[in-house]
């Protein structure tokens, strides 16, 4: 209730007497909502969509974008909406997400749902398949990943959730800054993963999004705690776009000194692992990280009565959906027990090699065992244990692989180029999956199939041409061509890009021989694992075996190689890739040249003719300033690295002071007609100067009170120089800005800026700027260098700010949790007193 002034005349005089009346007040107007919302939300939208395309090239190609913009965009506007109609901010985030599980459902499940986005049962057992597929792709592949629907759904599940928590950081929680983050944590994926980084156009559209939602707060809901930054300013935008160019530039400018990713904690074709470095090979056939891995991982010893060291195989690939090559463990058709194990079809070779393998896996940990191929029993083994009764994969029931030391025995035909050619009886008992090709093979497969094979009239010839032109002179094993070129995986796209540029590593050579044999019909696999190992020049002993050789493999020697299946003989290994492994003798054509290789990891891999070396020492690492080669790089590398590190770490150090000199260059670079902008600009430029120096202002504190303990603090030169320049600027600037704020003083003058006026009352009144300068001179001139130094590199006022800002979201979480926490004390009050009520009555 408002107490107003009502005059009444009073009987028999001509005076009117004043009383005070109740005054009824009008009744409140509902606020516009306006286009606050709407813009709110294109600035979201766009920031989200903006950050997004930096995930080309984690992705591969775009056809993934669609699905991605679509999402975030309804999201947006199903938030603008609700709060168009001034929903509470709890239901619009609400809102956010039943509209992110509509749109999700409608792109991805629409045929398991009810009426097409609603999800049921069905969209629940797709959804884990979906999941389980992006589980798969995150664990196997190196970027760039073939965008298959599981990866997609869960890219545009976290960016729709980013949607929401940006919108409630800049609109309900009131921290627009802050709203940043989520955006970080989009461009945090690919500036770790990709070779290329975030990429310019990623960056100018996040930070045009991010500079709006700044934009947007400002405009339509200002800071009230100073006029010096308000809406609608002139020059704001003009700072947005001069700071979001300086740091576009920033950007663009400094990884040219930064050294690159191909080597260091990131090499190229490398995925982030939270967890550290992984010491088991990916089943999942992505080899590149750990072929690039400088250090060998996961080393396994064993020895072998075999007359030369065999592959270890840990699991077949057969399931090929045209995205990727992936395991099929099919969990129902496995048997539990390894002691006993059968190939489930005929061998009819004359001949059979039997051979024992006792095998140390160490620190190697996988869900896969490691065995020579075609394993009969496995002995002494820790844990559960299953095995595929179509591929022979050995696979932990409720165990891994780590620490285990177990013997093989295997038995397999003993095979020769002869028998082979004979082998040309239909396929019969092998599944279909093993036989069927791909869809959309491109035609570049296709027609290098058809005319490799031409002329070639069984399927051991079709398979030896095969194999002959991917070890020929025209292909070469790289393990950054790939990376380099976009083309780093292991679907039908990578395929046809390895066709194209010739130039890949072991699974690209594996995939095409595996592909092409299946378009010749040949039925075939990919098996994963290593490659024959070194020597240790140690021996182990085996019961009924006596002393065998002992090798050694790690992760570099990881592998992948194509098994093809010829009847009555069982699944045939070859080995496609140049310069790795060990081709097999029935494989082997003595004019059949090898292409060039550039792995430095296969050098002492043992040759098939010669008898078995003792120890080879490991390749000492290139020495700083050295290539891989061992030739002396640029002799300008290191002082320009060096430079770089030091410009990086004076630019951290000088942020602070860079930041404070910014700040007030604004503050008082303010047009002649903004006279009242200037003066609070200047008030708070002084309330900072004075933090700086160590006189903060109260909370409470009124400006003509700062003023007057600032001027008798002795920070200006003591409380006796009351004619001080210092001490009768502090006054000028507290006059202007009480006019400004109040109006001119009733009757009441303050004697240092009534001297002030008059000394100045002849000529032209100082400029804020200049009065502010003088403060600082005279703050400066009487302070003690220890604080001089903190006031110009370590400013309070300015790292008060940052920490303000750092910790703003932990306030607001805090003050979130406080509103339930009193809710549920005032409940247990509430109970307590009706029970203590019950007892006394």
């Amino acid at each position: 209730m408002t107490m107003t002034p009502q005059r009444h005349s009073g009987p028999g005089t001509g005076r009117t007497s004043e009383v005070l009346a109740p005054s009824t007040a009008p009744a409140p107007r509902r606020r516009r909502v306006g286009a606050h919302p709407w813009v709110m939300a294109a600035a979201v939208a766009l920031a989200v969509a903006g950050a997004a395309l930096s995930l080309n090239g984690v992705l591969r190609g775009w056809a993934w974008y669609l699905p991605v913009l679509t999402t975030v965009f309804v999201v947006a506007l199903a938030m603008a909406v609700l709060r168009a109609l001034r929903a509470q901010p709890f239901l619009v985030a609400l809102g956010g997400f039943a509209a992110l599980i509509f749109i999700l459902t409608f792109t991805f499940f629409r045929r398991f749902s009810i009426a097409g986005f609603i999800p049921s049962g069905d969209t629940m057992e797709q959804l884990g398949r979906y999941l389980r597929r992006a589980s798969e792709t995150v664990l196997a592949e190196s970027s760039p990943v073939a965008p298959n629907a599981g990866i997609v759904l869960v890219t545009c599940a976290v960016l729709g959730l980013v949607v929401i928590l940006v919108d409630a950081l800049a609109v309900p929680l009131a921290l627009p800054a802050t709203s940043g983050l989520g955006l970080v944590a989009i461009l945090v994926v690919p500036a770790m993963v990709k070779p290329q980084s975030v990429g310019p156009w990623a960056f100018a559209a996040a930070a045009a999004g991010y500079l709006m939602i700044l934009a947007c707060s400002q405009w339509f809901a200002p800071a009230d705690r100073t006029t010096a930054d308000t809406a609608r300013n002139p020059g704001q935008f003009r700072r947005a776009a001069l700071t979001g160019g300086m740091a576009l530039a920033i950007t663009l400018l400094l990884p040219l000194a930064v050294p690159g990713f191909d080597q260091g904690t990131f090499p190229q074709g490398s995925r982030l692992n939270p967890w550290g470095s992984s010491t088991g090979l990916n089943p999942m056939i992505s080899l590149g990280n750990s072929l690039r891995s400088p250090a060998g991982d996961g080393r396994i010893t064993y020895a072998t009565s075999a007359s030369r060291p065999p592959y270890l195989r840990s699991v077949t690939v057969d399931r090929f959906d045209g995205d990727s090559w992936s395991p099929d463990d099919r969990d129902p058709s496995r048997r539990v027990g390894v002691g006993r194990m059968d190939t489930g079809y005929e061998i009819v070779a004359d001949e059979q090699v039997r051979q024992v393998t006792a095998i140390n896996t160490g620190r190697f940990t996988s869900p896969y065992l490691p065995a020579p191929y075609a394993p009969d029993s496995v002995n002494g083994l820790a844990g559960r244990w299953s095995w595929d009764p179509a591929t022979l994969s050995i696979k932990g029931v409720d165990t891994n692989s780590r620490n285990q030391q177990y013997v093989v025995q295997s038995t397999a035909p003993r095979l020769t180029p002869e028998l082979l050619s004979q082998s040309t009886t239909a396929v019969r008992g092998i599944s279909e999956e093993f036989i069927r090709p791909p869809n959309n093979v491109p035609d570049i497969v296709r027609s290098t199939a058809d005319t490799v094979t031409a002329g070639s009239s069984t399927a051991y010839a079709k398979a030896m041409a095969i194999q002959n032109y991917l070890r020929s002179v025209e292909f070469t094993y790289s393990l950054q061509s790939p990376v380099q070129g976009g083309y780093d995986g292991n679907g039908l796209s990578v395929l046809a890009d390895f066709l194209s540029q010739k130039s890949g590593y072991c699974i690209h050579f594996a995939s095409a021989m595996a592909v092409m044999a299946r378009l010749e019909g040949i039925p075939s696999r990919i098996a994963v694992g290593y490659a024959p190992g070194r020597s240790t020049g140690g021996t182990v002993s085996v019961p009924g075996q006596g002393a065998l050789t002992e090798y050694e493999v790690d992760s570099r020697d990881a592998h992948a190689w194509p098994e093809l299946y010829f009847q009555g003989l069982g699944w045939v290994a070859f080995e496609p890739t140049p310069s790795r492994g060990m081709v097999p003798d029935y494989a082997a054509q003595a004019f059949t040249p090898g292409g060039a290789g550039t792995n430095e990891n296969n050098d002492d891999l043992i040759p098939s003719n010669a008898a078995t070396p003792g120890a080879t020492p490991e390749t000492p690492a290139p020495l700083p300033g050295l290539d891989s080669a061992g030739e002396a790089g640029h002799p300008l590398t290191l002082p320009l690295y060096g430079a770089a590190g030091l410009l990086v770490l004076a630019l951290i150090a000088a942020s602070p002071r860079m930041v404070r000199t910014g700040l007030r260059s604004r503050r008082l670079r303010r047009a002649p007609s903004s006279a009242g902008n200037t003066a609070a600009a200047a008030w708070a430029e002084l309330r900072d100067l004075a933090t700086d120096y160590g006189l903060a202002p109260g909370l409470s504190e009124t400006p003509r009170h700062f003023s007057g303990r600032l001027r008798g603090s002795g920070a200006l030169g003591g409380p006796d120089n009351a004619d001080d320049a210092g001490a009768r600027a502090v006054a000028s600037l507290t006059a202007d800005y009480e006019r400004q704020q109040y109006g001119p003083p009733p009757g009441h003058t303050d004697g240092a800026a009534a001297a002030g006026a008059a000394g100045t009352a002849g000529a032209a009144p100082p400029s804020a700027a200049d009065r502010i300068a003088v403060v600082q001179a005279s703050l400066r001139r009487h302070s003690q260098a220890a604080r001089r130094l903190r006031a110009e590199w370590l400013p309070p006022s300015v790292m008060n700010r940052w920490g303000r800002m750092v910790t703003a979201p932990f306030r607001a979480i805090a003050r979130a949790a406080a509103i339930p926490a009193q809710a549920a004390a005032q409940s247990w009050r509430t109970v307590r007193d009706g029970l203590r009520r019950l007892r006394q009555g």
